[in-house]
């Protein structure tokens, strides 16, 4: 059965997930070279003045997750980012035909793990540039890339669209049944009337 509607998709649903994770990927990787290229490591570039000091470039090595989570793990990571680009390849065509935003949410993942996975098997570690910070509260989120971002921008979309869906599913579920007891009551009323 799921081998028909694999079959069924259109050239749209079977490509959208790479399409969107290469352009990640492109961004993610241009990014980090421009940054190698530009920013010594340990440095801090103001991006514009109005923007500084909440955001920043700070060029930093990274051998621990996303946000420089975990350090010095980074085995463990390249096989967490192989496993789930695999997962990821396996399940997207087993969406239905037309959930493209499903599709872009799982290739903004796809193309954000595999830029990490890249850096780590080439460099040993993940180069990190955007830093996001609010001094007067105190608030300083740790270094990104753009690789992260387009994971966490996933994650959060794939989360979003499936608590939509379920919501919609669930309302559509509550009129059928509604339906289905006036439909009854109706059914009632007339055999008492007979």
């Amino acid at each position: 059965m799921k081998s028909d509607s694999i079959r069924s998709l259109s050239p749209l649903d079977r490509a959208l997930l790479f399409i969107v994770a290469l352009v990640a990927l492109a961004a993610d990787q241009i990014s980090k070279l421009l940054v190698q290229a530009n920013i010594p490591l340990g440095v801090t570039v103001p991006i514009a003045p109005f923007l500084t000091p909440y955001l920043t470039f700070t060029h930093v090595q990274n051998t621990g997750a996303a946000f420089s989570l975990f350090q010095n793990a980074n085995w463990f990571f390249i096989i967490v980012a192989t496993i789930v680009a695999g997962l990821i390849v396996y399940y997207t065509p087993r969406l239905p035909p037309g959930d493209w935003l499903s599709r872009a949410a799982l290739g903004l993942q796809l193309g954000g793990a595999v830029g990490n996975l890249i850096d780590r098997l080439r460099h040993g570690y993940v180069t990190d540039f955007i830093h996001l910070q609010v001094p007067e509260i105190g608030f300083d989120w740790p270094v990104s890339n753009i690789a992260d971002i387009c994971i966490v921008s996933g994650v959060i979309l794939l989360i979003a669209w499936s608590a939509l869906q379920e919501r919609a599913h669930t309302r559509a579920q509550a009129r059928a049944q509604a339906g289905e007891e006036q439909n009854s009551a109706q059914g009632t009323q007339e055999t008492a009337g007979d």
